[in-house]
């Protein structure tokens, strides 16, 4: 059944989307808002996802929240069949959805209504036994160049479900969905957040500040003394990855806070290119965004 059109927000990271989301359930009153964030379904991990606050859920309601332990796998099928699942009953009440997120995948998973593969848990576990990344990707670019010539070699998290997949299926991971290059005419109205490099660089640093001022660190603290730990896709969450060495005390607190900040910025670029490669999205400038969201909001609820 396809899925009722909805407003998707996306862009790289601190360029606004949750403002401007917020915004439009403010004024049109019947919205609901859907995360497509990786690291907003884990439970715990609050505010170095920058996850709405208690008074912002109150207020609006949001989904595809808090759905797991941080020990827990959560995958892009798993994504696509809860927000499906929401969004279907957002309509069924006669609401409306806002998709709000800087995660690539989950959002085109929706949008394009991807096929997506399974899951191969005996061939994932023998994969993980090498623990040389670039090694695994070299493996890819042999049994599936495309897919491989998509991600980092460092990527470890994307290599290893590339090569699971290719493996167990016996099917290119390139060859699920129409591909990820193709970007068929859609219903959902696709609206993107952009702002010039360095203006985006200041406001990743300045996130970071906010963050630790309330209380990152502590949060580190938590999600580390937890039963199970964090399970390999949470560990990669930015920020969390790099002041747990803080945490661990083998950096500084400016040694790693300049790491996360280097690399949140880096992640930022390929959401830009992941983003600017859709013809269908509609580019707002976000310093406009920020200055008025109400009026954004007007504009794109007319």
């Amino acid at each position: 059944m396809a899925l009722p059109p909805s407003i998707v927000v996306v862009g790289p990271t601190a360029s606004g989307k949750s403002a401007l989301a917020m915004a439009l359930a403010r004024r049109a009153g019947d919205i609901e808002l859907i995360s497509a964030d990786s690291m907003q379904v884990y439970r715990g991990m609050d505010i170095g996802t920058a996850k709405p606050t208690p008074a912002e859920r109150a207020e609006v309601r949001h989904h595809v929240i808090d759905l797991v332990e941080p020990h827990e796998s959560f995958s892009v099928s798993d994504f696509q069949r809860e927000a499906r699942r929401a969004m279907t009953e957002v309509a069924d009440r006669g609401g409306r959805c806002v998709v709000v997120g800087g995660t690539g995948l989950y959002v085109q998973s929706l949008v394009d209504d991807l096929d997506l593969p399974g899951q191969y848990p005996a061939v994932r576990t023998e994969l993980e036994l090498e623990q040389d990344t670039p090694a695994l990707h070299r493996r890819l670019v042999a049994c599936d160049p495309v897919a491989a010539s998509r991600m980092e070699p460092t990527n470890r998290r994307r290599v290893l479900r590339a090569l699971e997949v290719t493996l167990g299926s016996g099917r290119p991971f390139s060859s699920f969905g129409p591909g990820l290059g193709t970007y068929r005419p859609t219903a959902h109205r696709m609206v993107g957040l952009e702002l010039p490099r360095d203006q985006l660089d200041i406001r990743i640093e300045q996130r970071y500040e906010r963050q630790l001022a309330e209380g990152f660190l502590d949060e580190i603290r938590r999600l580390r003394d937890a039963p199970g730990g964090l399970s390999p896709t949470a560990a990669q969450a930015l920020g969390y990855k790099e002041l747990a060495g803080h945490v661990r005390g083998e950096q500084s607190l400016d040694e790693a806070l300049a790491l996360a900040v280097a690399r949140t910025r880096r992640f930022a670029r390929r959401q830009q290119r992941w983003f600017r490669r859709d013809p269908r999205i509609m580019w707002l400038d976000a310093r406009a965004v920020a200055d008025d969201p109400s009026a954004a909001a007007d504009a794109l609820l007319a």
